[in-house]
């Protein structure tokens, strides 16, 4: 994919994006107990937003669904470790978000969420037009594939395991 195909994301356009998201929550008098960040995208998002929105209470749902750029598995799974929805009971929950893309994620967690929580709102840095789930609050809509600050690089490298002709150890 070339950078004209894509959207990119600054650590400044994150920063700037994240306290406009706040803000619009702030603004629609919704003050969440709560912040459930979904891992791993959208655990940059929901810190970013608890601490601007001076929300303490912050909690995370690991789901995978994305394997790859445009690889995906046919539904999205949780993962452990789980989040004590229990404690939830009652309590006024926003669910963030990298990006509502399908949607099925942030659906599949608001679907969980809504059994326990008093109220769920659900918040994105971005949404797409082919998402099943309308997020409450969205920073920008694009249908193109993002780049964000942190993803934008591959994984750092692990060190290789080294050995010798004279003895067959592995270093590290």
């Amino acid at each position: 994919m070339s950078g004209e195909e894509r959207e990119v994301l600054t650590w400044q356009g994150y920063g700037d994006a994240s306290r406009a998201l706040a803000q619009m929550v702030v603004d629609s008098g919704f003050m969440p107990d709560v912040v459930v960040a979904i891992a791993r995208g959208g655990l940059p998002v929901g810190g970013a937003i608890s601490y601007a929105l001076g929300t303490k209470g912050v909690g995370t749902m690991n789901v995978e669904f994305y394997t790859d750029i445009d690889e995906r598995l046919p539904a999205p799974i949780i993962l452990p470790p789980l989040l004590d929805t229990e404690y939830m009971k009652g309590l006024k929950v926003l669910i963030a978000d990298d990006v509502a893309d399908t949607g099925e994620t942030l659906a599949l967690v608001k679907a969980l969420m809504s059994q326990h929580a008093g109220e769920v709102r659900t918040v994105t840095l971005y949404a797409k037009s082919h998402s099943i789930i309308e997020p409450d609050y969205v920073w920008k809509r694009t249908d193109k594939w993002i780049t964000f600050p942190w993803s934008a690089l591959p994984p750092v490298a692990r060190p290789r395991l080294r050995t010798t002709s004279t003895n067959a150890q592995h270093r590290p």
